[in-house]
């Protein structure tokens, strides 16, 4: 007898309602009980409207950092009450409790005076918690992710949704794109560091409020705002597309095929001694002391500073290539199976090579140059990782022999042309990426643009002549 059907099945129907009622303290649905109900509307939404996310950085003051320390609380307890919830009632009852049911369960604890504290944090906040939690079983059904876990203080994220009526938003008339937000359960708008402006005339959508482990806090907001697409850029003199091919590095960060070559910061190293310092201190800590505790906070401090530093970094090359270029060809790199650790004795060596892979954040720039070619109408070619792009001869194409990391430049053994590693490899997925490009801009009809990204792996091979 097969497995599925040594199992169980679902409880459904009146005898899960009465479950739900007297097992699990779920109550019966009475809003609207009576209610005819309508079936959702799909939202149209213009070509050209993105929701884009802004980050800033604001100060609380101790009242509010008080009640923001406590709508954390409340998320993080809410968060793991409905996963226990979901759990037990489908491990003890086979019985299935969606987003609904938690929902009304939260009112029955609200409800309990041992749990007055709930009350004093906004509903709509404590909804959005269950619904990640939704989402996380989501994704957990769809295979996309691990089965949603508890989250405990100090190592979850401490963060807070807050939808349209969880907040006010006032726009500065002097200061279009600015203004003054408060947030629900507080009496003062938040002292928020306006970096840049907001599109103007236009309210957020979401607001989520989080505190990283420096204990700085931020808000975000969500906007849906109307994005341009930047002006085509060509080769001078000719209609065809100006491109640029990039390889990532550990020598340099990003080498293009003109031969500039981007610096690898090197900041986990920059910062090696500091934090091997301040380790070595947090080890000699009492646990549970404030020293302790002091000492943590200045290693998430300098964490917090290797990030931005390399976050800025990135964005601004991302930006800087994308507004020069028509078309960006990179390599598709497999990073989880650079990090692999190797076995026996090049153990330590190969550990090294992955703070350094890790430090580099290769796949943080891919994304961005992925979101940025989408949003401004620029064109990424992702060449398939097998492509031989450092050991191709440039000039005549010939393959040579495999070479060692250390190896930096070369000389072709069949055209005697000197070829800097890593100026080749780009110059070669710059040639492989234009030669995607137009065959996939051969195929389109009229009138139509060319996609935004063009993977090799996605492509048919029969279309595909040899390199």
């Amino acid at each position: 007898m097969g497995e599925s059907a040594r199992m169980p099945k679902a409880v459904t129907g009146e005898e899960a309602g009465r479950i739900k009622r007297e097992a699990l303290g779920i109550g019966d649905r009475r809003k609207h009980h009576t209610r005819r109900a309508d079936p959702l509307k799909a939202h149209a939404k213009e070509p050209d409207m993105r929701h884009r996310l802004y980050r800033f950085r604001f100060y609380p003051t101790e009242e509010q950092a008080e009640q923001l320390h406590r709508t954390f609380g409340a998320c993080r307890w809410v968060y793991n009450e409905g996963l226990t919830l979901r759990r037990t009632a489908w491990d003890q009852h086979r019985v299935s409790v969606g987003f609904a049911e938690t929902c009304r369960a939260l009112t029955g604890w609200k409800q309990a005076e041992e749990r007055a504290w709930l009350r004093e944090v906004s509903s709509t906040v404590l909804q959005q918690s269950l619904r990640n939690l939704d989402q996380a079983y989501r994704r957990f059904f769809e295979g996309a992710a691990k089965h949603p876990q508890r989250k405990k203080r100090g190592r979850s994220r401490d963060a807070a949704v807050y939808v349209r009526t969880g907040f006010r938003w006032a726009e500065d008339p002097t200061r279009p794109g600015t203004g003054l937000v408060t947030l629900a359960k507080q009496s003062q708008p938040l002292d928020i560091r306006w970096s840049r402006a907001l599109p103007a005339g236009t309210v957020p959508v979401r607001l989520s409020v989080t505190r990283d482990r420096a204990g700085r806090f931020f808000v975000s907001t969500l906007v849906a705002e109307r994005t341009a697409p930047l002006p085509e850029v060509f080769v001078p003199g000719s209609r065809t597309p100006r491109a640029v091919g990039v390889d990532l590095g550990l020598a340099s960060l990003a080498t293009l095929d003109d031969g500039t070559k981007v610096d690898h910061p090197r900041l986990l190293k920059r910062y090696a001694e500091k934090l091997a310092g301040l380790q070595r201190e947090l080890h000699r800590r009492v646990k549970g002391s404030k020293n302790r505790g002091r000492t943590r906070q200045r290693i998430a401090r300098l964490h917090a500073l290797i990030h931005d530093v390399r976050k800025d970094l990135l964005d601004k090359l991302t930006t800087r290539l994308v507004r020069e270029n028509q078309v960006l060809v990179v390599e598709d790199l497999s990073v989880m199976t650079l990090l692999r650790a190797a076995p026996g004795r090049g153990r330590r060596r190969k550990a090294g090579l992955n703070r350094s892979i890790q430090d580099a954040s290769w796949g943080e720039l891919l994304r961005q140059l992925r979101y940025k070619c989408e949003w401004y109408g620029r064109t990424l070619v992702i060449v398939d990782r097998f492509f031989p792009s450092t050991r191709r001869c440039s000039a005549c194409h010939s393959a040579g022999p495999k070479m060692d990391v250390s190896v930096r430049e070369w000389t072709c053994p069949e055209c005697a042309v000197a070829h800097d590693r890593d100026v080749n490899a780009a110059v070669n997925l710059r040639d492989e990426g234009m030669r995607l490009y137009w065959l996939v801009a051969a195929g389109l009809p009229p009138g139509r643009t060319a996609p935004t990204e063009i993977r090799a792996s996605e492509l048919l091979e029969e279309c595909l002549p040899a390199a």
